[in-house]
């Protein structure tokens, strides 16, 4: 995943910027950018890796050197950027959240067009240098972004400084949000408005599916409308946004709190604490706590000072290592106890199975898990939130494999909760990893706590429903 953060103000940026970023280190592990534009030095960029350290750490030097009432910032966990280009639409910096699933067949398009490209990622072309050029194969801004729209499959929101000004695109279908905020000195335009409160910022606008705005440190102007069609991704709410954000106007730590108490009101086993797998799976715990009236405990301490987040490595063995590492089991809340844990999602069950076989090794009596959204059975084609490359990697699938014995599954009946295989998809889930029980969130009860209808979520890794 990515995120990004801008700043357009009558007076320095430059601290703004900085934080706002820092705000999304949530969402990326790999890399983090900022660039800053003033009409002395023109375009300034600093680029640096975060998987030896953290985004503050690694970017507090570069502040002296930078000034300028613009900037943007990018946490990523794969591209460099921002990237700073010059074309016939003029010099502008960019960064993008984007997955291209045809960056490949992108890429030849301009090859035959006799175009050189001069960035990298993880051995492939870079997404957001290759958005730059479909950009400026328009006549302007505007019909540069719609050729990004048109083109790329998956999804694509945009944040472009130039001179006194920025331009923010959200992706064409709202997969990912954007969303301006304003202060006493201009505006800002974020991924997650956990961003806006610590800099005074209050959130102005959500941008709708396709809008593009130019933002200016007195007021912005839409360029181009926002579509009807949205989908927008529900994980969101239930898994990879900061509690404190809000997207489409709805906060994400009260639809934790929906989706907790939907499970508490259709479940009935009996239990001595509940507890919230750290971090994502607290807000979704308390909503089932409260509702349940099940006193509320925690039989993990997770340990923040030196153990980083573990959602984003793709390395198998580092991801493991970190995951254990940052978790402390307390047997005095564990041993010989009934315990009803609440996480977020189940996508490979590497760490959920860890976590089980270190309860029991502390003692406990049960383990009963309750998930805040449908099994995961389809991998996402639109952005790069997933821990998983390979849809066999995914714990639904693993079981699947195992229920049909080489046979070529009906997925749709595998995701329809009704169905004797949806059955017995999740009790050969909850064997694998060792659970006394294990329940998953009905889409209809996930939809309701977010509170849109269903045609403008994006709800495919559960059904296999969503388009580009």
């Amino acid at each position: 995943m990515s995120g990004f953060f801008g700043v357009i103000s009558k007076t320095d940026c430059v601290s703004s910027v900085f934080y706002g970023t820092d705000y999304h280190s949530h969402l990326g592990t790999k890399r983090a950018g900022l660039a800053y534009y003033n009409p002395n030095d023109g375009f300034q960029r600093a680029i640096h890796s975060l998987e030896d350290g953290y985004f503050r750490t690694k970017f507090e030097n570069d502040l002296v050197d930078f000034s300028g009432n613009g900037g943007i910032g990018v946490i990523s966990d794969t591209e460099a950027q921002p990237l700073v280009t010059n074309s016939h639409l003029g010099k502008f910096a960019i960064s993008t959240v984007s997955k291209i699933g045809n960056a490949n067949e992108l890429e030849k398009g301009f090859l035959k067009k006799h175009r050189t490209f001069s960035e990298t990622s993880q051995g492939s072309v870079n997404p957001t240098e290759l958005t730059a050029m479909l950009i400026a194969d328009g006549e302007d801004f505007i019909s540069g972004i719609e050729n990004v729209f048109a083109n790329v499959k998956g999804s694509c929101s945009i944040l472009i400084l130039a001179e006194n000004m920025i331009i923010a695109a959200r992706d064409k279908l709202g997969r990912t949000p954007v969303i301006i905020g304003k202060n006493g000195n201009g505006f800002a335009v974020t991924s997650e408005t956990n961003a806006f409160p610590n800099l005074d910022y209050k959130i102005e606008k959500f941008l709708g599916p396709g809008e593009i705005v130019r933002i200016t440190a007195d007021g912005y102007e839409q360029l181009r409308k926002p579509e009807k069609k949205m989908q927008v991704c529900s994980f969101l709410w239930v898994y990879y946004g900061y509690p404190p954000s809000y997207y489409e106007g709805i906060n994400v730590d009260e639809v934790r709190y929906r989706c907790g108490a939907a499970l508490a009101r259709k479940d009935d086993v009996e239990a001595d604490f509940v507890a919230g797998i750290p971090d994502s799976g607290l807000g979704h715990a308390i909503g089932y706590s409260n509702e349940r009236k099940i006193p509320y405990m925690r039989p993990y301490a997770k340990y923040t000072p030196t153990w980083p987040r573990s959602f984003m490595p793709q390395n198998q063995v580092t991801r493991e290592l970190v995951a254990k590492m940052k978790l402390i089991p307390n047997p005095a809340i564990i041993k010989g106890k009934r315990g009803i844990f609440l996480d977020d999602s189940i996508v490979r069950g590497t760490q959920l199975k860890d976590n089980t076989r270190d309860l029991h090794n502390e003692g406990i009596k049960e383990v009963h898990m309750r998930i805040a959204c449908p099994p995961l059975i389809y991998p996402c084609e639109f952005l790069n939130f997933s821990r998983s490359r390979q849809a066999l990697e995914l714990a639904t699938r693993k079981a699947i494999t195992q229920l049909e014995d080489g046979k070529e599954p009906d997925l749709k009946k595998y995701a329809n909760p009704e169905t004797d295989e949806y059955k017995a998809m999740v009790n050969q889930i909850r064997k694998n990893l060792g659970l006394t029980t294990l329940q998953f969130q009905k889409m209809h009860d996930l939809v309701e706590a977010i509170g849109l209808p269903k045609e403008k979520l994006c709800t495919h890794c559960w059904d296999g429903s969503s388009y580009f």
